[in-house]
């Protein structure tokens, strides 16, 4: 039973007791002739009472008094180790009170400092969220850029995926121009040698004459020209006196 509940039931106790011993003491000391009295009350209309031992009423009612001198002594000595605890930590009170106020004081100074580093950081994510947004449009413009291109070189547009991205895309133009660009150097090899054929052929063969004797050694002379001659036309020049 704890202390609350043991002090109830004392002073519950107690409260009937008086109502006894106040009951008894009603009575003419002529009217009392034995210890035991007879108690008459009404109860909600109803009339009840009991006997009682004046002896055994007085010693119950006498072991209630030293009771409630106990639990009285009890909680004076208590009060006087409180009041002297506190009497004795004033100072120590006193020390936790100013620190409890800067401690308050720290706390509003933090709070101060959260708050604006909660605002900062919203303008930060704001910032962030635009920067954000203008680098999907730069994203966007991009893709489309890198669409026409491709759709231009490849004669297609690309099929973006996981396995074929803006890095796919580049690499495939880059390697298609690189191609182009040999093509055409190869190109301008060609009609620079075709340049060269058609300068050749812009200009006859100039081939020795003869000096109009006939000897023999002169016959197989003009025969040998006649025969450079086919063979230079043959291959798709002019000789001299050709129109």
């Amino acid at each position: 039973m704890s202390n609350i509940d043991k002090q109830a039931l004392l002073v519950s106790k107690a409260k009937v007791s008086v109502f006894t011993m106040g009951y008894i003491s009603q009575f003419e000391a002529s009217d009392i002739d034995s210890d035991d009295i007879d108690l008459r009350f009404e109860v909600d209309g109803v009339e009840t009472g009991t006997t009682v031992s004046i002896v055994d009423e007085c010693g119950h009612a006498a072991q209630i008094i030293t009771a409630l001198l106990d639990e009285l002594e009890h909680y004076k000595s208590r009060e006087e180790r409180v009041t002297k605890l506190v009497l004795d930590n004033s100072t120590s009170w006193d020390a936790l009170y100013k620190k409890l106020e800067a401690a308050e004081k720290r706390i509003a100074e933090q709070r101060e400092y959260y708050e604006g580093v909660i605002a900062d950081g919203s303008k930060r994510i704001a910032e962030l969220e635009r920067s954000e947004t203008q680098l999907i449009n730069e994203r966007d413009s991009a893709e489309s850029a890198l669409n026409d291109a491709y759709k231009a070189v490849m004669g297609q547009a690309p099929e973006w995926s996981n396995w074929f991205s803006f890095e796919n895309a580049i690499d495939e133009i880059e390697l298609a121009c690189e191609q182009w660009r040999n093509q055409t150097d190869d190109v301008i090899q060609f009609r620079q040698r075709i340049q060269e054929l058609e300068a050749k052929l812009a200009n006859p063969v100039l081939l020795p004459k003869t000096n109009g004797y006939w000897n023999e050694q002169e016959k197989a002379y003009e025969e040998a020209i006649t025969l450079a001659k086919q063979r230079i036309r043959m291959a798709g020049f002019r000789c001299e006196g050709d129109e």
